[in-house]
């Protein structure tokens, strides 16, 4: 471990360039992604870790177990497209950084979708002035939604919906107002404050979320905001209403329980996932570690258009760039 350790944070490539192309780690990594595009991935996670310099403090095995479970689930950590992400923390009980795996809202859509039980899901921001009723009752939602794209972008969002409906003609809806959001991150987020948190220690203190949106903080505590709920509050909002419907009321595929299971984890070399506390007090920590609302709530995400759904069998694949999965599967 220690050796694995040291080389993980060397801060050039080197380190995981040669642990990449170790024999018995290409082994285990064409034995996931198979011989003709061991290449590729390989090539595909060196960049990773390149454009994120905080990732290359990470251990070597944790970032490629978060890669190979993206990847054994086909989805892509490309920030563009918002599959899954491979987050960095502090890991204080073993003095280092690794790598977690984080599935994105988009990650969510892909999977349901790919299962052929869906015909429609959709998850988006209501904007102020859209909503004329919700009734939860009949889950029936009468909104009016702004046609400029871009005036619609920037108005304040005040709620948030979701919707499924299975091929058989069952639906399922969902609508969360932002203050309700906004409880859910304050109770579930370790990191995300909605109100001002004062302490004896000054690297705990926080400003109000509103200050924060203001800019009302010193620029040299910006590492204290670094939790996707500060980041992209509407994106983990969405991702929070897609578990919350999926979870309670959706099918869920083998895939997507996985990826539910091992979300916020680190991944070890056997395959078993780790929920770490994570204490975010370092500048280079950026990993929002939410592990009450991993093990009891869903959680977050973007905006997204209704989609149709495949059909059982066809999964689209591409776009695997950055698609890093699953280190040592059985």
């Amino acid at each position: 471990m220690a050796v694995q350790n040291s080389l993980a944070k060397r801060p050039t490539k080197t380190g995981l360039t040669a642990y990449l192309t170790q024999d018995a780690v290409k082994r285990q990594i064409n034995s996931v992604v198979g011989g003709k595009n061991g290449t590729r991935f390989i090539s595909s996670i060196v960049s990773a870790v390149q454009t994120t310099p905080a990732l290359q403090e990470c251990t070597n095995p944790s970032i490629l177990s978060a890669a190979l479970l993206g990847e054994a689930l086909n989805l892509s950590p490309s920030p563009q497209l918002g599959q899954f992400y491979m987050v960095p923390f502090d890991n204080k009980k073993k003095g280092v950084k690794e790598a977690q795996f984080q599935l994105g809202y988009k990650g969510y859509i892909q999977l349901a979708v790919r299962s052929g039980y869906y015909k429609r899901l959709n998850v988006m921001a209501i904007k102020e002035g859209e909503l004329v009723r919700y009734d939860p009752l009949n889950e029936e939602i009468e909104v009016n939604l702004i046609e400029d794209d871009i005036v619609r972008e920037e108005t304040p969002t005040t709620g948030y919906f979701a919707m499924f409906e299975y091929e058989n003609g069952f639906k399922k809806t969902m609508y969360w107002s932002k203050q309700k959001m906004l409880s859910h991150a304050d109770k579930y987020s370790q990191a995300f404050h909605v109100n001002a948190v004062e302490s004896d220690n000054p690297r705990r203190q926080r400003v109000s979320y509103e200050d924060y949106l203001k800019g009302n903080y010193p620029k040299s505590d910006e590492w204290k905001y670094s939790s996707f709920w500060y980041k992209d509050f509407d994106g983990m909002a969405m991702k929070t209403m897609l578990r919350q419907l999926i979870s309670k009321w959706g099918i869920m595929s083998i895939d997507l329980q996985t990826a539910v299971d091992k979300d916020m984890a680190v991944i070890h070399e056997d395959g078993s996932a780790e929920y770490v506390e994570n204490e975010q007090e370092d500048v280079n920590v950026v990993a929002d570690q939410e592990l009450n609302e991993v093990l009891e709530e869903p959680q977050k995400a973007e905006p997204v258009q209704a989609v149709d759904a495949a059909k059982p069998g066809q999964e689209t694949n591409g776009q695997m760039r950055m698609e890093e999965a699953f280190f040592s599967q059985p």
